[in-house]
């Protein structure tokens, strides 16, 4: 303790920000530069990402810069798992405000499931920025995990990331803040890794993985609080009667059309011609796919997932019919080309929501 007590008064008497010159001496990687570099790449996207987290530019900028200065003190040069804990002792006794010490604190939480999530702004955005430059750079430079390996503990930075934005309800639209990162790279191969990680966490919570899947695969999911609550909604309706029959409806709707398009080498998308149908099941599967379209894509529109699900759970009885009474592969051509372009319907229907495919029986 005496030991420590020295190094604490001896690391008092020189500010945090006049270590920074040292870190140009110090290699982070060998492909992406020095301490230096990574902090001004932190500093710069930490101060991108603070408005869309509501924290101040000013504060977030300067916790930034100060975050990994504690790691040239004397007493975390000896005591190494006291990192951000002494930068934030540090801090405060130089007179920083509170929510930058706090953040040099907490910039490198959560580093585990029962790590406790920053809640306060300014940590928010710096410990996003931290952990997204890590897993922007290695993506720049091809050093993604493979197997068990994994030495930059780039899954536990992405599952930081998900963990941040979701617990603190956060809109946070990870291809743009990807495009700010320094280096360039493949966003949509990072996103799919971010795919992979949120699989695992609402596993963990007792989700069922393939809805992530059935999400993701729309495209353009790049907002991970709006991708769990979709995921929480289809869930709930999947649990339901009306949710499980139309997804067999769905499926039965997808095979049908795997087959006739294999077989015509052609697929059945376009507009079904009304004048064709002859049934009045085919009429009210079209008028209820009509309704459907609208008032789901309306609900997603307004992010009320809930109220998406309870609308295109109106397409079951009408689905339910049409396979019950309307023989697909009809003998005139031309009706049977409009019933599978009906399928198809269901499927682009169902598809404001999810990719109905994507979901296991």
């Amino acid at each position: 303790m005496s030991d420590a007590k020295f190094f604490y008064e001896t690391d008092l008497k020189t500010k945090l920000e006049d270590r920074l010159p040292k870190f140009a001496q110090i290699v982070f990687h060998e492909k992406l530069g020095t301490q230096a570099e990574r902090i001004a790449r932190i500093e710069r996207l930490a101060a991108e990402i603070a408005p869309l987290v509501g924290a101040d530019v000013a504060k977030t900028k300067r916790a930034a810069q100060l975050a990994k200065a504690d790691l040239l003190t004397e007493v975390v040069g000896e005591f190494p798992e006291v990192q951000g804990l002494m930068g934030k002792y540090y801090a405060l006794a130089q007179g920083e405000d509170a929510s930058v010490a706090a953040a040099i604190e907490d910039h490198y939480k959560p580093q585990g499931p029962a790590d406790r999530v920053p809640t306060d702004a300014v940590s928010i955005a710096v410990a996003l920025a931290d952990k997204l430059d890590i897993l922007t750079g290695f993506w720049a430079i091809d050093e993604k995990p493979t197997g068990s390996k994994d030495p930059f503990a780039l899954r536990r930075a992405a599952l930081g990331v998900i963990r941040l934005v979701a617990d603190n309800g956060i809109r946070l639209p990870l291809l743009s803040v990807f495009a700010k990162a320094t280096k360039p790279h493949d966003g949509n191969d990072l996103l799919a890794f971010f795919a992979d990680r949120l699989k695992v966490q609402l596993r963990d919570q007792g989700a069922r993985h393939d809805l992530v899947d059935a999400v993701f695969a729309l495209g353009g999911q790049d907002d991970l609080l709006m991708v769990v609550r979709r995921v929480e909604a289809l869930g709930k309706f999947l649990d339901s009667d009306d949710g499980k029959n139309l997804l067999a409806g769905t499926k039965r709707a997808s095979n049908i059309l795997a087959i006739e398009e294999k077989k015509d080498k052609r697929k059945f998308d376009g507009a079904p011609d009304a004048s064709l149908y002859k049934l009045d099941e085919e009429k009210a599967l079209a008028s209820a796919i009509a309704q459907v379209k609208t008032e789901a894509s309306a609900a997603v529109a307004r992010e009320d997932f809930a109220s998406a699900m309870t609308a295109i759970a109106k397409l079951r009885p009408a689905v339910d019919a049409f396979f019950d009474k309307v023989k697909v592969n009809d003998d005139d051509a031309k009706v049977r080309e409009n019933r599978l372009k009906l399928l198809n319907e269901i499927r682009e229907a169902t598809r404001a929501v999810a990719d109905f495919s994507k979901i296991q029986d």
